[in-house]
Order: structure tokens, then C-alpha cells, then sequence
């Protein structure tokens, strides 16, 4: 399984009045570590658009559990990892650690998707193509960033 690991630096901007990461900051990290994720798996997002007439794989689930709170200046570590896949959707599992300790566990299900045939305006899943999941799954890769 392709586990990728990323660095954030915590920026003022990203904290609230308490000088801690406001939580809707945490859901934007998360996403740029999907992002990373399948960069890491040699799947930019404009290629796979291109390459496989897709929209994106825009969330449509997701929960976390903060631990302990970040702080401006902190450096944390995301590893993020795909845990399932199914047809047209998967799930990403993100570990926010700072230092040894465990701060933020975040779960997303995404979603293999496409512009609906007849439908203006409107997407639908399709089938996730078993090369994409290939990429995934390769024993011992691990990228670190």
C-alpha cells in the first residue's frame, strides 16, 4: 500500500484567536495530502482528468477526531494512505502527528467522478480503472516528501 508523508509548517493565517489551527484548516490540509497522495502514485490531477475524462474525486463523507491541537510555527507530519477501494469510490485515511504524537485522524470517501451523460450540470461515479488502483498497491512503496 503507497503511503505518502507530508510536512506542514502551521502559518498564522491558519490559526484562530487561541493561536490554534482552526478546524476547517485541517480539512484543506487533508486535501492537498489526497492531492500529494496521488502525485506520489504519478497521478497529477489535470492528467487523470484528461486521461480519464473525469471531473475530480471530490469527497463526499468525511469525519476526523482531533487529539491535540497544532499551534503557529509548528511543524506536523501527514501520512495519508487509500485504506478501501470499491467500484467508483475510496477511502483516505490521514495521521496528523507532531513529533511521536498522534493530533488528528481524518477518514474521506471520494469519489471516481464524471460528468453525468444527459444530465447538464450534474456528475456520477464511475468505475475507478484497475490500472489507478495498481498504482496504489504496489508492495513496499513508500514516498517521503
Amino acid at each position: 500500500m503507497l503511503t505518502n508523508r507530508r510536512k506542514i509548517h502551521i502559518e498564522w493565517g491558519d490559526c484562530d484567536p487561541a493561536g490554534i489551527v482552526y478546524y476547517p484548516r485541517y480539512f484543506a490540509y487533508f486535501d492537498n495530502c489526497t492531492a500529494a497522495l496521488f502525485r506520489a502514485a504519478g497521478l497529477r490531477k489535470h492528467t487523470m482528468i484528461k486521461t480519464y475524462g473525469i471531473v475530480g474525486i471530490p469527497m463526499v463523507d468525511t469525519r476526523a477526531r482531533f487529539f491535540a491541537p497544532s499551534r503557529y510555527g509548528d511543524e506536523v507530519l501527514v501520512e495519508s494512505s487509500i485504506t478501501e477501494w470499491r467500484r467508483s469510490s475510496f477511502d483516505v485515511h490521514h495521521l496528523l502527528f507532531q513529533g511521536k504524537t498522534l493530533a488528528v485522524e481524518c477518514h474521506e470517501t471520494r469519489v471516481w467522478a464524471a460528468a453525468a451523460p444527459h444530465k447538464t450540470g450534474k456528475i456520477e461515479g464511475r468505475p475507478v480503472p484497475a490500472e489507478v488502483i495498481r498504482r496504489f498497491t504496489k508492495p513496499g512503496k513508500r514516498v517521503r516528501r
